[in-house]
């Protein structure tokens, strides 16, 4: 006769200290299987070497050595899809419940609702947990119901809400009661089609001196270390949210804690408004006419539009998977305005490009460059891309690391004219939303 077990099910999750979900499973009276399910669903959209993937690997291959010293288990590790991995898991154990914790984008939704039913036709309870924020879908929302729209009121409504002593309890983790044994499933990458990335993701520099000085270097590209490099361990739960807001207390900075919280209002967003992955939160801009020219666009990825912070901004992220916040901002702007391209053929490029790629900041930042999203820069805001390089990087530091050749005759000219580019976006906005 088989021995009842549960499943935790990690996916944005990747720690075994405070999480809530495996915590809870941990406290259950049978011994606990840690799974993980790389999706085809998922995978089989992205390219065969990338970076994300090879760090979901490297990350599991950690908490399985982990879970070999300290607990005598390991970690199960599926390829295929997460409905027929159940089913087969459902052959294999006699299972009690299966525990994860919960995530909001729309895909992972239908998946939860489909994973849900498959257990529930069995008898088996499926418990969820909030764990990759600090507060989810309508809990924080305004007096009548209705979700923010505008961060800074969201903003003090969250830091309204917040207790300290419930929102951030740590989560200890139980050793003792994982499943007994080591020899559970893995799978390679190249089992799965994969090659390892030549790009690796950086680690998190969440030091007292990055938090106390974060406003003064949070804006220029060419400091080191200037900025938290948070966003894929946050995005994979590699650390823990309640971790991240201990520490911007602890050194009480608002600025840190704020990025924080922006997180999560783009999260309540997509939650409340999911039509924002494909359409504009303000239907109307939906009716720009947008220009859409392939050869441009191939410009702009490549970092040879002419306009050296634009280009600088679009090599690092080519090269390292990652750009710095304000330059994001600049090329996003740069797309949609200057060249009239649709918001979603930017976002989609970095979404296949970025490290901490999250599709609700994803799409919630991409909105807000076109001007069409919630708390959206007004359309007639337009990034001047030469004044930006004299405000963020004077010295030329780090256009010069990523743009060498500026000065040489290899470099192109300006793809378009500022003053024209400008012009013609007013017009062509002002002939859409009024």
């Amino acid at each position: 006769m088989k021995e009842p077990i549960s499943i935790f099910w990690f996916r944005r999750d990747l720690r075994l200290e405070d999480n809530v979900g495996l915590a809870a499973a941990l406290k259950g009276k049978v011994p606990v299987l840690p799974l993980f399910i790389f999706d085809e669903h998922i995978l089989d959209r992205l390219p065969k070497d990338d970076a994300r993937v090879s760090f979901l690997h490297q990350q599991l291959g950690k908490m399985r050595r982990t879970l070999q010293e300290k607990a005598d288990s390991s970690l199960a590790m599926h390829h295929g899809s997460p409905k027929h991995v159940f089913q087969e898991l459902l052959k294999e154990h006699d299972i009690a419940s299966v525990y994860t914790n919960h995530d909001y984008e729309p895909y992972a939704k239908e998946r939860d609702a489909e994973i849900g039913k498959l257990l529930s036709d069995h008898g088996i309870p499926f418990h969820t947990f909030k764990d990759q924020v600090i507060f989810e879908k309508d809990e924080v929302v305004k007096n009548d119901g209705d979700p923010y729209v505008v961060y800074t009121p969201y903003k003090n409504k969250w830091k309204e809400l917040f207790n300290p002593k419930t929102h951030l309890t740590e989560h200890a983790v139980d050793f003792s009661n994982f499943v007994n044994h080591s020899r559970l499933p893995v799978c390679t990458l190249e089992d799965m089609g994969f090659t390892t990335s030549g790009i690796a993701v950086p680690d998190h520099t969440v030091s007292k001196h990055l938090i106390q000085n974060y406003e003064d270097t949070r804006n220029f590209p060419a400091i080191e270390n200037g900025t938290s490099r948070l966003g894929p361990h946050l995005r994979f739960g590699t650390v823990s949210v309640r971790q991240m807001v201990r520490k911007a207390i602890a050194e009480e900075n608002e600025v840190f804690w704020s990025e924080l919280i922006w997180r999560e209002f783009f999260m309540q967003i997509l939650w409340h408004f999911p039509h924002t992955v494909n359409a504009a939160f303000k239907p109307k801009y939906d009716r720009i006419a947008w220009r859409n020219q392939e050869e441009e666009f191939e410009k702009w990825k490549n970092g040879q539009t002419g306009y050296a912070l634009v280009d600088a901004g679009m090599r690092e992220l080519n090269q390292t998977g990652y750009m710095h916040n304000r330059v994001r901002m600049l090329v996003a702007s740069f797309l949609c305005k200057h060249l009239l391209i649709d918001w979603r053929w930017g976002e989609a490029y970095f979404a296949e490009k970025l490290l901490d790629f999250e599709l609700a900041s994803n799409v919630g930042n991409w909105q807000w460059a076109a001007g069409s999203g919630v708390d959206a820069a007004p359309y007639f805001r337009i990034f001047n891309p030469m004044t930006q390089v004299d405000k963020f990087d004077k010295q030329r530091k780090y256009i010069d690391k990523w743009v060498p050749e500026l000065q040489e005759l290899s470099y192109p000219d300006k793809m378009v004219d500022h003053k024209m580019a400008r012009e013609r976006c007013l017009k062509v906005y002002k002939e859409a939303v009024g």
